[in-house]
């Protein structure tokens, strides 16, 4: 039996244990939140200005918009909106934002077929734990080589979500992820533009239209992923024996032993050891922008192939900028979405960039996942020098979010695109969103703002 019909086997039958659930819950509540957040950024309003013009029967809800289109549109738009902010989740074992497709393709199939809160959950967990097998055996090389796993690793994902929900037996299923791996795509360069967002976005929208031709009975190879020219020796995975790490899918649960990390920034994950780093050393000895002679930030060998803008230009560049993070950090003390709206500009951060050094260090990141690690300096002029090796922050498995913390962010988000009563309705619902239909909860998130209020 080859790896992908054991996952085929998976996708359809794995029994999702309480632990697993409960996890997909507080992922589905947090990534539906980033969502609403992201419904009216450019990259969202223009997916879904190209969805209208497109047509389509209106059978799926665009979180937040009260607009309504296909089953791979509103997969599109929600997931585009999902990581258009980079609030998103992550996992760094698969190497990836999980949530953004996964929740996004879930969503729209979960309409069509009118699944129940606990079918969403079940279906969510199952992709995860595919994605998180791709990741164990692709990575890190995978990710170095220039792919985004959200999207190339998260089309598979997406589509074993939508094959689950719709009910498909093993052999569909196969085929399903089979032709989700020839729609795998995504690359880094990309980062910093709204092409980012966009790829989750297309992870969604594959994963949906890969399991939708799936029913139709169209065929495929059972070797799309690990056959000689196959998704692991295209995308430059690091090993190839993928059969060993489907076997333990159902025995061991990632979403549970090793967790998700909750994003409380909104940016890249690799700036978070850092931003939470320079906020305490901030705090703890009352230092200023004015205070600093240089901040020196050593990292991994891969957190630079994903920060790659020591100048940005642009909100979104300044995401993926370890200089722009860390000084908007040490002005402000804090970093959030507005940061990245007016704060690219600020001058007290740009005067601080040019005293911002990140480098690659060979002994930061050893036995730690990638991207976690860094060792952080802040050389003061008063010949002071502070430095803390940091591994994890604030949101990690390690240090998870209080169920308050998940609620507030939810609500922060939230109430960009929706009413202060909605918004609160929609955190009770996504609280118990096992026990109540998906339909319902799509309805209640089509209920916008109305312009001008």
């Amino acid at each position: 039996m080859s790896a992908l019909s054991r996952c085929g086997e998976f996708v359809s039958t794995a029994v999702v244990p309480p632990a697993a659930r409960d996890a997909a819950r507080n992922a589905v509540l947090d990534t539906v939140g980033v969502t609403l957040a992201g419904s009216i950024e450019p990259a969202a309003r223009l997916v879904r200005e190209v969805a209208n013009s497109e047509g389509g029967a209106a059978r799926c809800g665009v979180l937040g918009t009260g607009e309504r289109t296909s089953a791979g549109w509103a997969a599109l738009a929600n997931g585009t909106a999902a990581h258009a902010l980079d609030f998103d989740d992550m996992c760094f074992v698969s190497m990836a934002h999980p949530s953004a497709p996964l929740v996004a393709a879930g969503l729209a199939a979960a309409e069509l077929v009118d699944a129940s809160g606990e079918a969403l959950l079940d279906a969510y967990c199952v992709g995860f734990e595919l994605e998180a097998a791709l990741g164990r055996v692709m990575n890190p090389t995978h990710y170095e080589q220039g792919w985004h796993a959200t999207s190339s690793i998260g089309t598979l994902g997406a589509a074993a979500v939508v094959a689950r929900l719709l009910g498909q037996d093993p052999a569909t299923a196969v085929r399903s992820l089979a032709i989700a791996a020839s729609g795998a795509c995504g690359l880094k360069e990309s980062f910093g533009t709204m092409v980012k967002p966009l790829q989750g976005g297309l992870a969604g929208r594959h994963g949906v239209l890969a399991a939708q031709l799936a029913a139709t009975g169209f065929t495929a190879t059972e070797l799309a992923v690990e056959g000689p020219q196959g998704l692991l020796v295209a995308m430059q995975s690091r090993g190839s024996d993928f059969g060993s790490e489907v076997e333990q899918l159902g025995l061991r649960w990632e979403i549970v032993d090793g967790g998700i990390t909750v994003k409380l920034y909104p940016s890249c994950a690799a700036t978070h050891p850092t931003i939470d780093t320079l906020v305490d050393l901030r705090t703890e000895h009352g230092f200023g922008p004015e205070d600093i002679d240089a901040i020196d930030v050593a990292v991994d060998s891969v957190t630079p192939t994903v920060l790659i803008h020591d100048r940005p230009k642009t909100g979104l560049e300044g995401k993926f900028s370890m200089h722009f993070c860390a000084a908007s950090a040490v002005v402000h003390g804090r970093v959030g979405i507005d940061t990245f709206e007016s704060g690219v500009d600020d001058p007290q951060v740009c005067a601080l960039l040019p005293r911002v050094v990140m480098r690659a260090e060979p002994q930061v990141g050893v036995d730690q996942p990638t991207l976690t690690e860094a060792v952080v300096t802040v050389r003061l002029k008063d010949g002071r020098a502070l430095e803390r090796r940091v591994r994890g922050a604030r949101g990690y498995p390690a240090n998870p979010p209080t169920r308050d913390d998940l609620g507030q962010k939810f609500l922060s988000c939230a109430h960009r695109a929706l009413s202060a009563e909605v918004a609160d309705d929609a955190l009770a619902w996504l609280s118990d969103v096992d026990q109540r239909p998906v339909a319902g909860l799509v309805e209640l998130l089509g209920q916008p703002v109305p312009a001008g209020v």
